[in-house]
């Protein structure tokens, strides 16, 4: 069961970045904006970050580093941090999901859950 005063919801909106593919070099490159939003009660610093990619043929690349581009925020109840990272896959579909490693200003440690979102080429999938 969860403790509602660590609460964190994280949104994700992606895009494909065709200025930065190389479709026939199976390179094809992704940018996702991700918005962490306190709903807890009690201000959290995000320390690291996991995260699992998996593209279209089935390969897994996993991802683990300190905070989120260079920055490990401090979220008030109430309050977001908005960020813009990006990924590049050899197929024109995947996906990614993971979690964020937070701390409370109690000491308490948790993990900010990341739902799995697709990265898909427009017209990709139909």
């Amino acid at each position: 069961m969860s403790d509602s005063r660590y609460q964190v919801d994280v949104s994700v909106e992606t895009r494909f970045l065709a200025e930065q593919s190389q479709p026939e070099q199976n390179r094809f490159a992704f940018a996702y904006t991700i918005t962490v939003r306190n709903t807890g009660t009690v201000s959290a610093k995000l320390l690291s970050r996991h995260w699992v990619i998996t593209d279209g043929d089935g390969q897994v690349e996993e991802i683990r580093g300190d905070g989120v581009v260079g920055q490990q925020p401090v979220i008030a109840p109430g309050q977001s941090h908005t960020y813009t990272s990006g990924t590049v896959m050899t197929t024109k579909v995947g996906n990614m999901q993971g979690a964020y490693q937070m701390l409370a200003d109690d000491g308490h440690r948790f993990d900010a859950i990341i739902a799995p979102f697709r990265l898909a080429v427009p017209g990709a999938l139909h």
